[in-house]
């Protein structure tokens, strides 16, 4: 398989040149030992980094930390080009860092990071040939009338084909990385290691059950038959909701690393946020209802809240919701959980949040014991600001360094260290991620009326002591 585009409709032509085609092609380590000596190069650039900085630090008299002497903008250069190179989930845990601790990392170091979300290198046409042989046999080319070998995406975990099939079906096509399903346990904790050295993950905390949860969620998402099946439940369960589409799923072309479905048009969701502000705050709502609707309903949410999993139609107001290999049942006592807390905190009931929170092990009892005036201050700024009716200003985030500021400071206390419900967790990612989408786009929504719709029409989920 080469970049032959001549079978190509002139729309699909690529418009770059050849040399800034070339420079774009990587190959994915697949193998154990590849994986391994770039994981070593790139412990190798860092403490290399490390020494140039703290002998630049000594020289000027400057204090010196761990966490300063990797955070440093060569080291997180050198993180994301490594990352960047292994994909799979060394790329997908840098992503996440760089999304869930982007507002509590320097400005410059958090720009580095976050090209993870947006990296363009894709495989040679020579590994990709080998995966789709090795998914639909030598003569996978005669199903379609043309595959453009360009990608459209290109992720942590997989690259995006467009295709034509041979009866006129237009379709988006998923190639998994070859090897990143293998590697995902030594990846995750190759990573972890790096985490613990820069100071993100102390070893005060237990982080076994967390690193367990990282695995399995990416060995699911690594499994494109199953995502293919969680994209066929939210296309069934949004079938009469307006405002979304859901690709259909192509079922006799989508194998364990190749994922089949419609190809549908869409721009980045950001684009949303040159719209008037009507139709960005009432498209943005929608997808405030829809993850209310997901804790509170379905049962089942994906928890992945990457800008790049949603698109925007301009001409309808719609968004296009892709990539479902990170959904996930939605445990009843998390739901009930928020639940309760959402219903005291629209009262403004604060001590009722507390309790409620401490019910579902949210939040552990030392931390009310020993910072009892903190969190009670946190609670009513949250508090006040989620029940006015009124539309709510995401992009105006002047309550986060109060909140910020609590929370550090509780934080510095190593006696109320500790990991709250794992799948806490990732609910609380998907809800941090929307809001971090909403400031985005200074989107303004009415968030008590959403929240009190949704709980009105829904019933608390029926746990397993039931």
């Amino acid at each position: 398989m080469s970049d032959d585009f001549s079978d190509l409709p002139e729309s699909e032509r690529p418009r770059e040149s050849g040399r800034e085609a070339r420079s774009r092609h990587r190959a994915v380590p697949s193998g154990r030992f590849a994986r391994f000596s770039t994981f070593g190069k790139l412990v190798g650039g860092v403490a290399g980094g490390m020494a140039a900085e703290g002998a630049r630090r000594l020289t000027s008299g400057e204090r010196i930390s761990t966490r300063d002497l990797i955070l440093t903008p060569g080291n997180a250069k050198r993180l994301t080009e490594r990352l960047s190179h292994l994909r799979g989930a060394a790329m997908k845990m840098g992503q996440m860092i760089s999304l869930d601790a982007g507002e509590f990392l320097p400005e410059e170091l958090a720009k580095i990071i976050a090209t993870l979300r947006d990296q363009a290198h894709f495989m040679p046409a020579k590994q990709l040939d080998g995966v789709l042989k090795s998914e639909w046999g030598n003569d996978w080319r005669r199903q379609f009338k043309w595959f453009n070998p360009r990608p459209i995406a290109a992720a942590s975990i997989g690259q995006v084909h467009k295709a034509l099939t041979r009866d006129g079906q237009l379709l988006a096509i998923k190639v998994q990385y070859p090897g990143v399903a293998k590697s995902i346990d030594s990846d995750v904790d190759n990573v972890m290691t790096l985490l613990r050295v820069a100071g993100f993950a102390p070893p005060e905390l237990e982080v076994d059950k967390l690193l367990a949860a990282a695995k399995k969620q990416l060995h699911e998402e690594a499994d494109y038959e199953r995502e293919g099946q969680q994209m066929q439940l939210y296309r069934d369960k949004l079938a009469d909701e307006p405002g979304f589409v859901v690709p259909r799923l192509h079922e006799d072309l989508t194998r364990g690393s190749i994922l089949a479905m419609s190809f549908e048009e869409g721009v980045d969701i950001e684009e949303l946020g040159k719209e008037p502000a009507e139709r960005r705050d009432e498209v943005f709502g929608h997808l405030l209802r829809l993850v209310a609707r997901e804790l509170f309903e379905f049962g089942v949410m994906q928890t992945d809240p990457n800008f790049a999993n949603f698109q925007y139609r301009r001409d309808t107001g719609e968004i296009v919701l892709l990539d479902f290999g990170a959904c996930r049942p939605v445990d009843p006592d998390v739901a009930n959980g928020y639940r309760k807390m959402l219903k005291a905190g629209l009262v403004g009931n604060r001590d009722e949040v507390r309790q409620a929170t401490l019910d579902a092990g949210f939040m552990q009892p030392v931390v009310v014991e020993k910072h009892g005036e903190r969190v009670d201050k946190m609670i009513d700024i949250v508090v006040n600001e989620m029940r006015r009716d009124a539309p709510f200003d995401f992009g105006d985030r002047a309550f986060i360094p109060e909140l910020r500021e609590e929370g550090f400071e509780i934080a510095q206390d190593k006696d109320t260290w500790a990991f709250p419900p794992i799948e806490t967790l990732f609910v609380q990612r998907k809800v941090s991620g929307t809001a971090l989408l909403g400031a985005r786009l200074k989107a303004q929504v009415n968030i008590r009326r959403i929240v009190e719709d949704v709980l009105a029409s829904t019933e608390p989920m029926k746990t397993k002591a039931a």
